[in-house]
């Protein structure tokens, strides 16, 4: 009978705080998904999150789901165009500024400009030579 109350007691200790296999799991308190958010933002892997955040995939996966996310992915698909459109306006922003290689990389992608003419060879163009050896004679 002592043992049935002692592991009722270990039991409902064990509901209120769970243990992983490195010790209890880690909470994610506002400050850490704020930086959680900005980490997305700048496409970094979940490997690299849970690294920073000292924190198992599981557990980040149970710590977004309590915040209303399916889990990293569906955090990361909301979120990762956030960090694109930020850097797009930075780009813009540096050739507004006159920045030469924003410029010119801009172009490029958005106005179909080359660093170069194409060149090309057609038959009118073309040139048959004969191969003379140091004789003079035909080969």
């Amino acid at each position: 009978m002592l043992g049935y109350v002692m592991a009722e007691a270990q039991g409902a200790s064990n509901t209120t705080k769970k243990r992983g296999p490195k010790g209890p799991s880690k909470e994610l308190s506002d400050n850490d998904f704020s930086r959680l958010l900005n980490m997305v933002r700048i496409q970094c892997t979940q490997t690299e999150i849970c690294s920073i955040l000292d924190m198992s995939d599981t557990t980040l996966n149970r710590r977004l789901k309590e915040r209303g996310y399916e889990n990293f992915e569906d955090l990361f698909k909301r979120h990762n165009d956030e960090g694109r459109m930020s850097l797009r306006r930075m780009q813009w922003q540096a050739a507004e500024n006159g920045n030469p290689t924003m410029l010119v990389w801009l172009g490029k992608q958005y106005l179909n400009q080359k660093d170069k003419a194409e060149q090309t060879i057609s038959g009118e163009h073309v040139h048959a030579y004969k191969w003379l050896d140091d004789d003079g004679q035909d080969n």
